[in-house]
């Protein structure tokens, strides 16, 4: 029961001992209500030693009994020692003042522990206090039968905040799948029942035909008994934005107990042309009984200098924000950009200035992905090669006509185009062609022939057949480009699971160099 109240009181007052009198400043009806159904809490434990005043007195225990004069004893229920104050207060006459005359036990406390006894037995037999009795245990026993006199009013405010609140969880499940699923809210209006009003709406509704609370819910907003009703785009950005920084919170909290961590940052341009950065940290977390390596995304942040120097000061601001030390990095991690890895001006250089521990390791995927880039351009031969398997790719996908020639011939893998940022991927685009060359060139050989098409679809066909696809030169390569881009890719594949490690991320790599050298050598 006390747990019960100390939540309670928590929960609505604040973190604040609400049962010692001291900290009764404004005493409303809620307070009242609440204090009496509780009763009145009190040091009863024989232990517990009072602290001394500057005359070596203190409150004594035996004052919380009287004695009568047939020689039974009382307990003084009424009687409360305040911790805050370190002086006694008269329970009821502190919660049931009516104004008048100001005496200590029920406005300021008393502390007069040399006169105490003759102080209290005053008090117990005044009028003002047999009074304030009346009206604490009128009101304890009304309490505890449920009638005080706005017991209704008090019923529909606790099964109106009832409604509310199974309201609210409705509207956040709905809220955390849609988020979590990647899904768009809205839709082209933001009305209830009306067509195309987005994807929220949509549950909102749809669960309303089974759950009786969203079935009121909806029917308070048709009949207009409600104006503030939650299912709004405003209120719809606000859970989403409680929700994140619930998350970033407790992500935060877990970096804060593993204490070090690495960071990752990378900036690209939004489809609204302006640079983003997004904040990646590595730790172990070590929130659960298994310690294992995670890696929690933090967001994207606008930077608008993306100098070397922007971009350190932009993530010493984060780290701030996130209460990070950032004298705990122990690891940092970048593409190769010159802003990012530059030895003398670069984000990993100003970082290892402020702080010599940040190790930093380019990102291997990355460095890999260039290397490769670097390969192929060098060599005009590899150029032209994946020029002929582009032009492939924006011959039969230009036209409707054309690509149902080539669904009709090729039943498997479809042409793809080349990626202009991961190169590994390029074999996707080969293999196409690789596995599938007889069937494609059928397809060529009925575009180049047939009148259905205009002459110049059927002098592109047979060009491609021709020059491309008939080409020794050009299967060659799709056989040499495809073995070496699968081993390529197998790597870039490995490099990028949760468990690789450095070690095994640099044999990897050599173990790549060696299939490179032994691949041109035979």
């Amino acid at each position: 029961m006390q747990d019960d109240l100390d939540e309670v009181l928590n929960r609505d007052f604040g973190p604040i001992n609400i049962h010692d009198p001291g900290n009764w400043k404004e005493i409303n009806q809620n307070l009242r209500d609440l204090l009496v159904e509780h009763g009145p809490v009190r040091r009863n434990n024989l232990d517990f030693i009072f602290p001394k005043g500057a005359e070596a007195r203190c409150f004594e225990h035996h004052h919380f009994i009287r004695r009568l004069s047939n020689g039974e004893t009382e307990d003084r229920r009424w009687l409360v020692y305040s911790n805050v104050l370190d002086r006694v207060f008269c329970f009821c006459c502190k919660l049931f003042k009516q104004g008048g005359r100001n005496y200590q036990l029920d406005t300021n406390g008393s502390r007069d522990w040399h006169n105490m006894g003759a102080k209290l037995s005053r008090h117990e037999l005044s009028t003002r206090h047999y009074t304030s009795m009346h009206k604490w245990k009128e009101l304890e026993i009304r309490l505890h039968k449920n009638e005080t006199i706005d017991k209704e009013i008090h019923e529909q405010i606790k099964r109106e905040k009832e409604y509310w609140k199974q309201v609210l969880i409705r509207i956040v499940a709905v809220i955390r799948t849609l988020a979590k699923n990647n899904l768009a809210f809205r839709g082209t209006n933001d009305k209830v029942g009306v067509a195309n009003n987005g994807n929220f709406l949509s549950f909102i509704e749809m669960i309303a035909e089974f759950d009786l609370v969203m079935q009121e819910h909806l029917r308070r907003i048709k009949n207009h008994e409600v104006y503030h009703h939650y299912l709004g785009p405003s209120i719809q950005n606000e859970l989403i934005a409680l929700l994140a920084r619930h998350v970033k919170d407790k992500i935060v909290q877990k970096i804060q107990e593993a204490k070090y961590f690495s960071v990752i940052l990378d900036c690209t341009p939004d489809i609204s042309n302006e640079e983003q950065m997004s904040l990646v940290i590595r730790c172990v977390d070590v929130s659960t009984s298994s310690t294992k390596v995670e890696e929690y995304f933090l967001g994207f942040v606008k930077v608008d200098d993306s100098t070397g120097r922007g971009l350190f000061n932009k993530l010493e601001e984060l780290l701030q924000n996130l209460n990070l030390d950032i004298r705990n990095v122990r690891g940092q991690g970048y593409d190769n950009g010159a802003n990012m890895t530059g030895k003398n001006k670069g984000v990993q250089k100003r970082l290892l200035k402020v702080n010599p521990r940040a190790f930093y390791m380019p990102c291997a995927c990355h460095s890999l992905n260039l290397s490769l880039c670097d390969m192929a351009s060098s060599c005009p031969r590899a150029v032209s090669f994946f020029q002929v398997v582009q032009h492939i790719y924006n011959f039969f996908s230009g036209s409707t006509k054309r690509w149902t020639v080539f669904k009709k011939h090729v039943k498997g893998l479809t042409v793809k185009p080349l990626s202009d940022t991961r190169w590994e991927s390029h074999i996707e685009a080969i293999k196409a062609i690789r596995f599938q060359a007889p069937e494609i060139r059928d397809a060529l050989i009925e575009l180049s022939t047939s009148a259905d098409f205009d002459a110049k679809t059927r002098g592109t066909a047979y060009s491609i057949l021709t020059r491309e696809i008939d080409n020794f030169e050009i299967i060659l390569g799709m056989v040499v480009w495809h073995r070496a881009l699968l081993a390529v890719n197998s790597v870039s594949i490995k490099l990028q699971t949760e468990d690789m490690n450095l070690d095994d991320a640099v044999t990897k790599l050599k173990d790549l160099v060696s299939f490179f050298k032994d691949y041109r050598r035979n």
